[in-house]
């Protein structure tokens, strides 16, 4: 337990659960305020994530970097005059609690803004809430393209700030042709956690790399379960039907163990491995890391190579002790747009603050050029993407190549007519 966390008692908060909360101007301090909504000149903003299970570190590292923004925003005079009060409550990875959660922070808890730092299966039940509620809600986890692609799932007073699976597709996509016709690598397998996230964004990887490489041929795909801890038979499995190549959505803690294992049954010498999804927690837990893994960038402080990157990135360190996540950086983001928007508008006032933040562009230490935009469909763009190759000592990432968001654009909406979202 950190000393952000606070055993919450049923008979002096009642309805809500395991929370952190941060005090009115005080980094660090503990408080649980009268839940009223407006009170003074604190603004509640609830935070429904992920604080127990295997994929925890989401739900910490999204809290460190909500804390640390808030702390920064606080000291200069909080968001319009008010000061930034953080509620966390652990949704534990479940939708149907994670939507109770999300709603009593609004109902019972004072909040007046939501971030959902869920992951998918989380974020879609917390929409509905936001959909009934018509409270502020910005999305910082999910990556599944529909929850803002499909204007049928929108909610009009949700965003979302966080990469999405059809931007990493098509970037994934055009780099990783460009890669398996130098090699002359055909043959391919996947490997996904078994929900929306990694079924969806694994068939959208698939389309577009098909789009850059039509002759390559699928020869087997596993599912394993999110959170599983034994990887034995689906690694048996991919080696067995030899692939040149594969491609896995696994993340986080899924993700180090499945490296640790495949490096057991020498899956790195059958294969070329490429994935989007390594960043420093999985680097961390890596005992081996393997030379030449074809790989994302979630997040690393020498990409984008700008210096308020690299200065947030040692803060976060200082604070934590530790690097940041991909979620980190999305969490941080959501909070410099909620800044900017409320210097804007002159308000913190979410019905204001929802018209203001469409199509909002501001100065962010993780966009391509120092600037990422709340595109009109309250997606985000212009964030960094690249691509590289492991290495086993820092930076870990070489010969990163940015991807092209002209291109992104492009084929993104292409994709969109096809699906008819517009």
């Amino acid at each position: 337990m950190t000393k952000h966390d606070v055993k919450n008692n049923d008979k002096t908060k009642p309805g809500l659960g395991r929370r952190a909360v941060l005090a009115t101007g005080v980094t660090g301090a503990l408080a649980i305020p009268f839940l009223a909504r407006g009170a003074g000149n604190v603004l509640r903003i609830g935070v429904p994530t992920v604080l127990s299970g295997p994929i925890a570190l989401l739900g910490t590292s999204s809290r460190n970097a909500l804390l640390l923004e808030a702390d920064r925003i606080n000291a200069a005079g909080g968001l319009a005059g008010r000061k930034i009060e953080l509620v966390f409550e652990d949704g534990k990875a479940q939708p149907q609690e994670t939507a109770r959660v999300a709603r009593e922070l609004v109902n019972t808890g004072g909040c007046e803004l939501l971030i959902d730092a869920t992951p998918s299966s989380g974020a879609f039940a917390v929409q509905e809430v936001v959909r009934d509620l018509g409270v502020l809600c910005i999305h910082t986890c999910s990556e599944t393209s529909s929850l803002t692609a499909d204007p049928k799932l929108r909610a009009p007073t949700a965003f979302r700030c966080a990469r999405q699976g059809v931007h990493d597709s098509i970037a994934g996509g055009a780099y990783l042709a460009q890669f398996a016709n130098a090699h002359k690598f055909n043959k391919w397998a996947t490997c996904s956690p078994d929900y929306a996230y990694g079924r969806d964004t694994t068939a959208q990887f698939l389309d577009f790399f098909r789009h850059f490489k039509p002759d390559i041929e699928l020869v087997t795909q596993a599912w394993p379960k999110l959170g599983q801890p034994d990887f034995t038979e689906v690694i048996t499995k991919l080696i067995q039907a030899r692939p040149q190549a594969l491609f896995t959505l696994l993340y986080a803690g899924d993700l180090s163990a499945f490296i640790n294992q495949g490096n057991v049954y020498a899956l790195f010498k059958a294969m070329t491995v490429c994935t989007p999804n390594v960043d420093y927690p999985v680097l961390s837990a890596i005992k081996n890391i393997p030379d030449g893994i074809q790989s994302g960038t979630r997040y690393f402080e020498e990409f984008p190579p700008l210096p308020a990157n690299k200065a947030w990135s040692e803060a976060y360190r200082k604070r934590f002790g530790q690097y940041p996540t991909n979620w980190a950086w999305q969490n941080a983001a959501a909070m410099m747009f909620l800044e900017a928007a409320a210097k804007k508008a002159g308000t913190s006032d979410g019905k204001t603050l929802v018209a203001v933040l469409s199509g909002l562009t501001i100065d962010c230490p993780f966009g391509t050029n120092g600037k990422i935009t709340m595109r009109e469909d309250h997606t985000i763009i212009d964030y960094a993407i690249g691509w590289g190759r492991t290495i086993a000592k820092p930076p870990y990432i070489a010969d990163i190549k940015p991807a092209d968001w002209g291109q992104i654009i492009e084929l993104e909406t292409a994709w969109k007519k096809q699906l008819g979202y517009i």
